[in-house]
């Protein structure tokens, strides 16, 4: 044809149909050029959607060669105000050009989304517990108040205790079971970053969230003030409170335990496994026949017939009766039976023939004593020759309960000289009582008080002039001191026609359960082998 030459062998065009005819000429070159080929056409295809996506630069008003991007922070808080896409740049002026693209949906900053969740999460309420014990003029409003619960709560609760408990019965002591929460104000809502101060680079400096404040609401209150008693208080869903008594169910079962006394009344019998409740108990039944310190000797023997009471789960819990009681010291036995002749009265202790127990004061005002100075003229330790010693001095452990040797009025309760602490109480009839070298005072005790017989009164020390712990005891006829152990102390009543026909029945009853029951050398454990002896 005419204008157009045959590509000769020199030529490019000639070349490069020789390599492709080359290349088309094997199954790899045709390979390879088809993925070449495919190649080009996807990076062709990504290129051009990439442009697609920028917007023109006349749609801005500016050029964007003289102008940089926005700040990452500043461009979130203005995406987000404007509820769409956005385009931002920030001139060399500082003037902020901003063109917002409708969307289809709004994105939520990751930021945001993340301080949503963490307000959520705030908000969620956190249960706590704590135990508040009453001390000592305490009422019961005003330890939940200084444990921080509101004074409607606490009102609200205390009325619904009321109905199943008298909160006037509360003692100092008693412990408290509070659940409560801290539960976020819900008015408070969490605030989104705001723009306090803004440096060159436009970063939010100060920015800070919100924090919502805490109240706490009372959800429960727990306490038992028997052994029998759990009482629960809780607060309902419309923010009410009701109060439940749940009771448990004690069985009682009957002991009847002895041993052989080696040392002292007190260790023999707990050597025995008998509760040291029972044990105190019988002392004071015996403390009005029996010297302790003088009577008992290694080889004598006891016996006690005795309730004691039982959890569900075989834990004992309190003690019941002491129904019959016996001391074998030497070659004399001393036997009491428990009788009420009064049902609107105590119940008493007899000896087999209706004699009460009860003196008119206590031999031994305090338990487990040895005598370590009597009464008399004696050299004194600290004053260093010798005088009159006008009492009896009990030599126990610091710590040690000193009960009233009879029923009484506290005359003077303080610090005496050389008795250190110092009680003294009007017996009655010219008696009087003094107990000196105590540690401290039991509690709720005063000058003017009115105690009964074998009360704790104080406890034993070395205060005053004293070389060691003991107890400083003293009986006085008419303000004179006399020999404790030698003065010749009034007894109880003595039963007389039908009351006593009625106490022997009663006794025979008792023996008769005696002569039925196995007798414990070693109280067993309820847990294990426990002896259910039927009453």
């Amino acid at each position: 044809m005419d204008g157009l030459r045959e590509p000769t062998a020199q030529s490019p065009l000639y070349e490069w149909g020789r390599s492709a005819r080359s290349a088309l000429s094997t199954t790899d070159g045709r390979w390879a050029l088809v993925s070449t080929s495919l190649t080009a056409v996807i990076a062709g295809s990504i290129a051009w959607l990439a442009m697609g996506t920028m917007p023109p630069a006349n749609s801005i008003g500016f050029d964007t060669a003289n102008h940089q991007l926005l700040p990452y922070r500043l461009f979130q808080n203005l995406m987000q105000s404007s509820g769409g896409a956005l385009y931002a740049a920030l001139g060399n002026s500082g003037n902020v050009h901003v063109r917002t693209m409708p969307s289809a949906t709004s994105q939520v900053p990751l930021d945001n989304t993340l301080a949503a969740e963490q307000a959520s999460e705030n908000q969620k309420p956190s249960v706590e517990t704590h135990t508040v014990t009453l001390d000592d003029g305490d009422t019961l409003a005003g330890a939940l108040e200084d444990a921080g619960i509101s004074a409607s709560d606490a009102n609200a609760a205390i009325a619904a205790l009321a109905k199943v408990y008298d909160p006037r019965s509360l003692r100092a002591g008693q412990a408290f079971d509070l659940t409560y929460s801290t539960q976020p104000d819900q008015s408070a809502q969490p605030s989104n970053f705001t723009d306090t101060s803004s440096g060159d680079n436009g970063n939010l400096a100060g920015a800070q969230p919100v924090n919502s404040q805490s109240v706490e609401r009372l959800l429960s209150i727990t306490f038992s003030p028997t052994i029998e008693h759990d009482i629960t208080v809780t607060r309902a869903a419309d923010g009410t409170f009701a109060a439940t008594d749940a009771v448990k169910q004690l069985t009682a079962h009957v002991h009847r335990a002895g041993a052989t006394i080696d040392s002292s009344l007190y260790l023999s019998a707990m050597h025995a496994g008998i509760p040291a409740d029972v044990v105190v108990e019988m002392i004071k039944m015996f403390s009005y026949k029996v010297d302790f310190q003088r009577d008992i000797h290694p080889g004598d023997s006891f016996q006690v017939f005795y309730d004691y009471y039982y959890t569900p789960q075989g834990q004992p819990v309190k003690v019941g009766n002491i129904s019959y009681a016996m001391m074998k010291l030497g070659g004399r036995e001393i036997s009491l039976y428990r009788y009420q002749p009064n049902p609107n009265e105590p119940a008493d202790y007899f000896d087999a023939h209706g004699q009460s127990a009860k003196g008119m004061l206590m031999k031994t005002p305090v338990d487990g004593a040895r005598i370590t100075s009597g009464f008399g003229m004696r050299f004194h330790p600290i004053l260093g020759y010798t005088r009159m010693h006008k009492g009896v001095d009990f030599g126990v452990p610091i710590g040690t309960p000193v009960m009233a040797a009879g029923s009484g009025t506290i005359a003077f309760m303080g610090w005496e000289n050389g008795y250190g602490k110092f009680v003294l109480l009007n017996n009655g009839n010219g008696y009087s009582t003094a107990y000196g070298h105590l540690s401290r005072f039991a509690p709720g005790l005063h000058k003017g008080s009115h105690v009964r017989q074998a009360q704790v009164i104080a406890y034993s020390g070395m205060t005053g002039m004293a070389t060691g712990p003991h107890l400083h005891y003293e009986i006085r006829i008419n303000g004179v001191q006399v020999n404790p152990l030698k003065v010749k102390i009034a007894q109880g009543r003595k039963l007389q026609g039908r009351e006593l026909q009625k106490f022997l029945a009663a006794r025979m009853h008792i023996d008769a359960e005696l002569a039925a029951t196995k007798l414990e050398t070693k109280v067993a454990d309820i847990s294990t082998d426990l002896r259910q002896a039927a009453r």
